[in-house]
């Protein structure tokens, strides 16, 4: 006998099948991101001879990295991040910030009323900000071309959009800094401030340091499990918490709607390491390896910020709240 319509039917493949038997209809977040880059899906990543430098660099940093597990488009960011969605949440945390800047900075000229000591510190720990931002930008692209899989490479893109976000954001608030004070020329030594201040020397070592990383393991417990985590420990939650005590509204609410951000990555960050040490456990010990390389560089970082903090005013130990931001995102990773 020939099966019927309804056998048929049954044995026919969905659309979707590539994502597996789920027994249900994929979100639309599968549906986007599952298997999305082609580098990951043939035998050799690109359409070139085996021997060519882009195949044996990927081949080497990407498929023959220490941290593996047999199918990484099992991984899923927990926030279900698209392009769609993550274009919804920035438009309404621009409109906020776009509306405290107006209200503060422009109606009330609050910039003008700050003490002579907080502008010192705005000088010292906001507006130098811009070269250190652009840096963690650089290594998120270089993790999102590098990822193994486009559910982590999607994660990874986003976080550079989030730190392009928050440049464009730091150098809008010393335009207007620069405006309501020109005789302290903002804007005009935060590179040297950058390169020559003592205390911001161990974010620039952590942060140039990740350019050199090459193994995407690496470059992803480097960037996301420590130097990231740290700077903005400190240079969000800590400068936020200080701006409030100077009276500084303005940029305590700009810092907090950007530590969001930083949230978010901290969140497919746990999730990606816990996927990897639950698929494959000998990944713990790889892992940990990475961590225990970067992790003093991440104190330095943490130092570093924390003795800049002081000079304004910290009346806690901004060091010692970060480094335990940092244990925990750790801990709860599954790698601490």
């Amino acid at each position: 006998m020939g099966e019927t319509r309804k056998d048929a039917a049954k044995g026919r493949l969905r659309t979707w099948s590539a994502l597996g038997q789920l027994g249900r209809t994929p979100t639309e977040y599968e549906i986007v991101t599952h298997a999305m880059n082609h580098t990951t899906t043939r035998p050799l990543p690109l359409e070139m001879g085996p021997g060519t430098f882009a195949n044996r660099y990927l081949r080497r940093h990407r498929d023959e990295a220490a941290t593996s597990v047999s199918d990484w488009n099992r991984f899923r960011d927990p926030d279900e991040m698209t392009y769609r969605k993550y274009n919804r949440v920035q438009d309404q945390a621009e409109t906020f910030v776009d509306r405290v800047l107006e209200e503060y900075a422009d109606r009330r000229q609050a910039d003008r009323s700050h003490a002579p000591e907080w502008l010192d510190g705005l000088q010292a720990m906001l507006t130098p900000q811009r070269f250190a931002v652009h840096g963690l930008q650089m290594s998120a692209a270089y993790l999102a071309q590098i990822a193994p899989a486009s559910y982590i490479g999607n994660a990874a893109a986003f976080q550079t959009g989030d730190e392009l976000r928050r440049v464009q954001r730091l150098a809008q608030r010393t335009l207007q800094l620069q405006l309501a004070h020109p005789e302290r020329a903002f804007g005009n030594t935060d590179r040297e401030r950058w390169e020559r201040d003592r205390d911001w020397q161990g974010a620039r070592r952590a942060i140039e340091r990740t350019f050199a990383v090459r193994d995407w393991d690496e470059a992803f417990v480097a960037l996301n499990l420590v130097v990231k985590p740290a700077f903005d420990a400190v240079f969000l939650a800590g400068l936020s918490t200080l701006a409030r005590r100077h009276g500084d509204e303005v940029d305590a609410l700009l810092l907090e709607t950007l530590l969001a951000d930083s949230q978010r990555s901290a969140r497919w960050s746990r999730a990606l390491a816990r996927f990897a040490i639950e698929q494959r456990p000998d990944n713990r010990a790889a892992l940990r390896l990475h961590l225990a390389a970067w992790r003093p560089l991440g104190d330095e970082l943490i130092a570093g910020g924390s003795a800049l903090l002081a000079r304004f005013g910290s009346v806690r130990d901004d060091g010692a709240v970060a480094r335990g931001a940092l244990d925990a995102l750790a801990f709860e990773a599954g790698v601490g």
